[in-house]
């Protein structure tokens, strides 16, 4: 079923606006929407993990990429970094109450398309 939205629905549902190109939202669903950036929070979904852990769980990201991702998303307070003070250096990543309603919502997106992927991908 698809919905049609006017400008007066998406102005009573979205009163600051989404669609404009100055919205901050933009930068937001920048950084959360991103390939890299729903599959480190999906990750930290189950719990508190080292960067190694989340790594293996996020198959093909870059080291780079990685310390990119969990950087952005610690700064828009999304994710929670904890150094412990050991030899040698542990660092656990967790999600921040924010991050943990971000993925609530961000879960069934991905199970969505987990469950059309094949789909999907035999249409093009």
């Amino acid at each position: 079923m698809r919905t049609t939205w006017g400008d007066t629905e998406l102005a009573r549902i979205y009163p600051n606006g989404v669609l404009p190109s100055a919205c901050p939202s933009r930068v937001v669903l920048d950084h959360v929407t991103s390939k890299w950036g729903v599959l480190v929070l999906v990750s930290l979904a189950d719990g508190p993990q080292r960067w190694s852990d989340v790594r293996r769980r996020a198959e093909g990201i870059s080291e780079k990429m990685l310390a990119q991702t969990l950087r952005t998303l610690q700064q828009d307070g999304f994710v929670h970094r904890e150094a412990q003070p050991t030899v040698p250096p542990r660092v656990d990543y967790s999600l921040t109450p924010l991050g943990e309603e971000l993925a609530a919502r961000l879960l069934p997106l991905v199970e969505w398309v987990a469950e059309h992927a094949d789909e999907v991908v035999g249409n093009r």
